[in-house]
């Protein structure tokens, strides 16, 4: 049985583990603020995987992070570099049990996040009672049990219900998404290298996702990059990682306007910074979506085999266009549809978003 308002009055040790992914990690930030405000002066420790750190590094409302290099490890380990991977384990083991947490609180809900909550050392350790989608029966590793919450409760609103149901307030969504003065000079800089001056509108489009069921069509990115550049004279900048940067320069090869490719030349914090000041985001369901939405910039989110009621943008600030037909949400990575292949992302036309981009820009 849970506390209705725990530790009152004190200073608790909080341990918070969301490992990742990006979008998972900020979703949990308006968790953290509210946690942050009903426990002003708390010890806050995150954990968190090296991919979604930098989205907690140097915010506010915490006092510490514990970085699991999992996939470090696991290639460390396939690459016969067991020794260092189990050095590395063991740091991080110890780091963990280092602390002795008044509350410890697993809003990720998986097996890898539940057995962490397991090795920390903690008085209350909290989770997900049985019920919960995809759990992986990760309720087994808890000493105290929130109700578990339906899925098509957006995941950012879960994370708010599973504080109100330890009696802890938590109706505000405040991110506070660290961007550093750092941040804006470096692309402030890195812009100016590829000749963007700040005069013209800033467009910027993110077109790569894991999934093939998130995937847009090349040619319409370009189509759509294009006429973009020409009715609104802005500037269009290509963002993701390292691995799409082959996939934008097919796009920009498609192209007759001018734009700049700048996957994998920016940090988590940069990317921040460049969607800081851009005047629209257009994006599939990946996770620098998230972060354009919890910086308050207007976001374009096309979408397919996911659920946006889920996963989607957050905010007023963020608009979602879907096909609608009947097989999406499908959850699928792949598209298991023969005789329709992939028609949730291709019944959208470039038309379609043009349109939206004007709704968008004429409502602000």
């Amino acid at each position: 049985m849970l506390e209705r308002k725990p530790f009152r009055g004190r200073s608790p040790k909080i341990l918070i583990i969301k490992m990742s992914a990006i979008g998972d990690v900020i979703h949990t930030l308006p968790a953290l603020n509210a946690l942050r405000t009903y426990y002003p002066n708390a010890h806050i420790t995150w954990l968190v995987e090296e991919a979604a750190a930098d989205i907690v590094m140097g915010h506010p409302a915490l006092d510490r992070i514990i970085l699991s290099k999992r996939k470090q490890w696991v290639k460390q380990f396939k690459t016969r570099q067991s020794k260092a991977g189990l050095k590395g384990i063991i740091s991080f083991i110890n780091t963990l049990r280092d602390t002795r947490y008044d509350i410890v609180i697993d809003f990720q809900a998986l097996l890898k996040s539940a057995a962490m909550t397991l090795l920390s050392k903690g008085k209350r350790k909290i989770g997900f009672a049985k019920g919960m989608q995809h759990a992986e029966g990760s309720y087994l590793f808890y000493n105290e049990h929130i109700p578990a919450i339906d899925m098509e409760v957006h995941a950012l609103k879960r994370g708010l219900l599973f504080l109100e149901a330890m009696g802890i307030p938590a109706s505000d969504v405040v991110y506070n998404l660290p961007v550093r003065n750092r941040d804006r000079t470096q692309i402030s800089r890195l812009l100016a290298q590829n000749g963007i001056t700040g005069i013209r509108k800033l467009f910027c489009i993110n077109p790569q996702a894991t999934w093939e069921t998130k995937l847009w069509e090349n040619t319409k990115f370009a189509q759509l990059a294009d006429k973009l550049s020409k009715t609104y004279s802005a500037d269009i900048i290509f963002t993701g990682g390292p691995q799409d940067a082959e996939a934008v320069e097919m796009i920009r090869s498609q192209m007759t306007s001018k734009s700049v490719n700048l996957a994998g030349k920016t940090t988590l914090k940069t990317l921040a910074s460049l969607y800081d000041r851009a005047d629209l985001l257009i994006t599939t369901d990946t996770g620098p979506m998230h972060m354009a939405a919890a910086l308050g910039t207007r976001v374009i989110a096309i979408f397919g085999s996911t659920a946006p009621w889920r996963t989607g943008p957050w905010g007023e600030h963020c608009t979602v266009v879907r096909s609608g037909v009947a097989c999406s949400p499908c959850f699928k990575k792949k598209c298991v549809n023969s005789n329709l292949f992939m028609e949730c992302m291709l019944k959208i036309s470039v038309t379609d978003i043009q349109n939206m981009v004007f709704k968008v820009l004429r409502s602000r």
